[in-house]
């Protein structure tokens, strides 16, 4: 990828081939995951991502800008809140998934793709799995929003406008 010019994130590559490897294994001997070990390591590594990012935050930066700043996430909250119930749930089949999508359809618009999980986890131990939310919210928020963004940057990026070399 590295001499075609198209520049992507490091870690798309390190997801795609973990995404290759989940969905393979079920068909290859070697490849035998036992679905406790994954959710455990998942879990693992979403705590520390989540902390990771946190810890790099310096707060006192943001002080002066305490104020609006939970104003805007007060209304992005409701405006998130409003869209998950009347469109995400409504659309996805207002069902057990439906419920779970759209939780992590607030999660993935108001943080992230790992808040969007940690909050899915959190609704799936207290009603059951859905692995049809745990299917799409990834894939779609990390797999595939990262690509689309890095091309669409990399596209505006090009724009004459900008004045960077094709």
């Amino acid at each position: 990828m590295a001499g075609s010019g198209l520049i992507l994130p490091d870690f798309l590559f390190c997801l795609l081939l973990g995404v290759t490897i989940r969905n393979l294994s079920p068909w290859i001997k070697v490849l035998r995951l036992s679905p406790a070990t994954v959710d455990l390591i998942g879990g693992v590594a979403l705590s520390m991502f989540l902390v990771m990012a946190l810890m790099g935050m310096r707060l006192i930066d943001l002080a002066s800008l305490a104020g609006p700043l939970l104003v805007i996430l007060a209304l992005q909250t409701i405006t998130m809140a409003a869209y998950a119930i009347f469109v995400t749930f409504r659309v996805m089949g207002r069902d057990y998934d439906a419920a779970v999508l759209a939780a992590g359809h607030v999660g993935f618009a108001l943080s992230s793709t790992a808040a969007a999980l940690a909050i899915m986890k959190t609704i799936t131990e207290r009603g059951g799995p859905s692995p049809l939310a745990f299917l799409i919210v990834p894939m779609v928020g990390a797999f595939f929003i990262d690509i689309a963004n890095a091309l669409l940057i990399q596209g505006y990026l090009a724009l004459p406008l900008f004045g960077f070399p094709q």
